[in-house]
């Protein structure tokens, strides 16, 4: 009989699940532009509360999703992809998982960073272009509008691409676990925290991200 163990709790559940929806709305309005830019910057700025969030949780959330539990190192990575025949299925992030982590949210800082002290001299600028000087906010919308995006929209691509091939190839569901937080295993493991003091500290937290954007958007006036 297989035993379920929660594997992702809930607060990184939504995280993720919340993130996507303002990645996806960020492609969209920067494509339509014009007035659809003021929703941009809405969804940029729930972008970085999510990060500021995710950031924090890593360190104070459920076992899986701290940053402790999928810590490798270089060479753990590269014999992952190297002995691809003896790859079995990870409870959290495997090695190449837990590297498009980083660096998704990596990018992802950097593309709101930059957003903040774009201008494209034409209808929209970031809310902290007028205390850069001018040399920097080209560089930086440069990066923005012509780097940034295209890097995020490549790992999304793989991201998506190593979710198919774990699906079809290697039939480990990686969607499921994502939505219910359980992984069905054949032994016992250690499980994430996800009760209701764990929870209520993440709204807290998620909170108070939001407050110190916001906070920070009023300084910028």
């Amino acid at each position: 009989m297989r035993i379920k163990v929660r594997i992702w709790d809930l607060p990184t559940r939504l995280f993720h699940w919340a993130l996507v929806i303002c990645v996806l709305g960020l492609v969209i309005t920067s494509q339509i532009g014009g007035n659809a830019m003021d929703w941009h910057f809405r969804f940029g700025y729930g972008v970085l509360t999510l990060l500021l969030f995710r950031f924090i949780w890593g360190f104070m959330g459920g076992y899986w999703s701290r940053f402790s539990s999928f810590f490798y190192s270089p060479a753990a990575i590269y014999r992952y992809v190297r002995d691809a025949n003896m790859r079995s299925p990870s409870l959290g992030h495997n090695p190449l998982g837990a590297a498009s982590v980083y660096a998704m949210l990596i990018l992802l800082l950097l593309q709101v960073g930059t957003g903040l002290v774009s201008d494209d001299e034409i209808a929209a600028a970031g809310p902290l272009s007028k205390h850069l000087a001018s040399a920097w906010v080209s560089q930086a919308t440069f990066y923005h509008s012509e780097i940034g995006k295209r890097l995020i929209l490549a790992l999304v691509g793989l991201h998506l691409a190593a979710v198919l091939f774990h699906q079809f190839k290697k039939r480990e569901d990686l969607v499921r676990p994502m939505i219910s937080g359980d992984k069905a295993l054949d032994s016992p493991a250690a499980a994430s925290r996800d009760d209701a003091k764990s929870r209520s500290l993440a709204l807290v937290l998620l909170a108070l991200c939001a407050a110190l954007v916001a906070g920070l958007l009023q300084l910028a006036r």
